[in-house]
């Protein structure tokens, strides 16, 4: 029984059409689902993937409209790691990111740099065997596009407690000689799991992660939230989130974890060729349908305007 790395990491918005410009038009990654967050549903869940809302590429926003920025600290994620493919892939962002002005720290193998809210993220040159999980984008040439997750950074006053439950319970595997550095890896994809050592208290607010999910398969969610419950790490019930299944928990240096299933997916209440272009609801969120569509934030989508230059 294996994760097979990173599902999808969820954050916090303020600002849903400034999110949306930032992570589908100068990302370019993909709007696959525009809804709503189950557990508040006055408010947005927007979710940005690869071109079929593949997991292992889904970083999703909640929008609290106006919210305060927040600060990482220790128990909360810090930095989003995407992969590309090569060097030149560095440069070509390095160059359209300054365009937008935003600031950048490149390195030999990397770009760092910070959302319009204050996420921190970075660009990974990988060497990998996992499939690029790429998104179209007329001003962005495949070679150079973002091919999903290959990460998280983790801020933790002891890292060290949590190794108990990542290595025995989870499957994560020490990666090399770094002492706080884990990898996940199925069949199918891995991901890294990294710490840097803090006692900052954090905020939670626009800018910030509010959980990082790893992927499993649909007949194996039942006996994960069993091994979960044995370790003591107190999950949640299994929970039904229509396009996946979901259980929650936080790990021992506080960081909230979810295991979600690798289907339904996206696809299963919308065409593939048109993900995330409509207000989608799950069935159950139907009812509130007029109460929502009155109260979240008018968003434009940058495809709309690609598909009119076509």
């Amino acid at each position: 029984m294996k994760l097979e790395g990173i599902h999808h990491v969820t954050a916090i918005t303020g600002d849903a059409p400034r999110n949306v410009d930032f992570y589908a038009r100068v990302l370019g990654l993909r709007m696959v689902k525009k809804t709503v967050n189950q557990d508040d549903p006055t408010v947005y869940h927007l979710f940005y993937a690869d071109e079929n809302g593949s997991p292992g590429s889904d970083i999703t926003f909640f929008e609290y409209p106006g919210a305060p920025p927040g600060r990482a600290g220790a128990g909360m994620v810090h930095r989003v790691v995407f992969r590309v493919g090569t060097s030149e892939a560095l440069t070509f962002w390095e160059e359209r990111l300054t365009a937008e002005g935003i600031d950048v720290t490149l390195s030999r193998d990397s770009l760092v740099f910070d959302d319009p809210e204050g996420l921190g993220l970075e660009l990974r040159v990988v060497d990998t065997p996992d499939e690029p999980l790429i998104a179209e984008h007329p001003e962005i040439p495949r070679e150079q596009a973002i091919q999903g997750f290959d990460g998280v950074r983790a801020y933790s006053d002891d890292p060290e407690r949590s190794r108990k439950l990542l290595e025995e319970t989870l499957g994560f595997s020490p990666r090399g000689e770094r002492t706080w550095e884990w990898e996940i890896r199925g069949d199918r994809r891995g991901s890294l799991y990294e710490y840097d050592q803090s006692t900052e208290q954090g905020l939670q607010g626009a800018g910030t992660v509010h959980h990082v999910a790893w992927a499993d398969q649909m007949d194996q969610h039942e006996a994960w939230q069993k091994r979960v419950a044995e370790s003591e790490a107190h999950p949640t019930p299994i929970i039904d989130r229509f396009w996946f299944l979901s259980i929650y928990f936080r790990e021992p240096s506080g960081v909230l974890f979810e295991i979600a299933t690798l289907g339904p997916g996206f696809a299963t209440d919308e065409d593939a060729e048109h993900l995330g272009e409509k207000l989608v609801l799950p069935p159950r969120f139907e009812p509130l349908r007029d109460q929502v569509e009155r109260t979240v934030t008018p968003i434009h989508n940058p495809r709309e305007d690609w598909s009119k230059t076509d």
